[in-house]
């Protein structure tokens, strides 16, 4: 089952997991410093929060999030038959998960994704792209290392659909 991506600016992350958590009586299946995600059943939902106070109320961006990379890929070959540009992401870590992912730019700059989770990742790994450091200390430590790719400034600074730093989540 698929299921609607928002991914919000929150002013205070406490309070605003204390609010979906009751509005939805669901619990955050995520839970990180200024980050959390909610797997919500009904109604089919994936809720992001992104702690941000300068942009509080306003929306990070959408998006779609699969359950299988054959879903992924369909729905990709679906966009690029229709003519639309993708931006492509392969094995990346973003929002404390590695994911294989797609974005598209709406007529009004609205970003969406349709995504895969692949697995979960510790927090230090969140945004790595290359590996500064010893890298088999982190393999060591998590199975979940990105091959290539960028994510998660957790920001809507960029206009650019391809420019390092763009917006997602899962």
């Amino acid at each position: 089952m698929s299921r609607l991506q928002l991914a919000l600016n929150v002013n205070d992350i406490d309070a605003a997991v204390d609010f979906y958590t009751r509005l939805f009586d669901t619990e955050p299946a995520k839970r990180r410093p200024g980050y959390a995600n909610f797997a919500i059943e009904n109604p089919a939902l994936k809720l992001i929060l992104f702690e941000n106070p300068e942009q509080t109320g306003t929306l990070n961006h959408l998006g779609v999030e699969r359950m299988s990379m054959e879903e992924v890929e369909a729905e990709a070959n679906r966009l690029e038959a229709a003519g639309l540009t993708l931006d492509v992401e392969g094995d990346v870590v973003c929002c404390y998960a590695r994911q294989d992912k797609h974005w598209v730019t709406g007529p009004d700059c609205q970003k969406w994704e349709n995504y895969v989770v692949l697995a979960d990742a510790h927090p230090e790994l969140e945004g790595q792209t290359t590996f500064d450091g010893d890298a088999a200390a982190l393999a060591l430590r998590d199975d979940t290392i990105p091959v290539n790719g960028f994510c998660c400034a957790g920001s809507n600074d960029s206009a650019d659909s391809g420019a390092q730093g763009s917006v997602c989540c899962s």
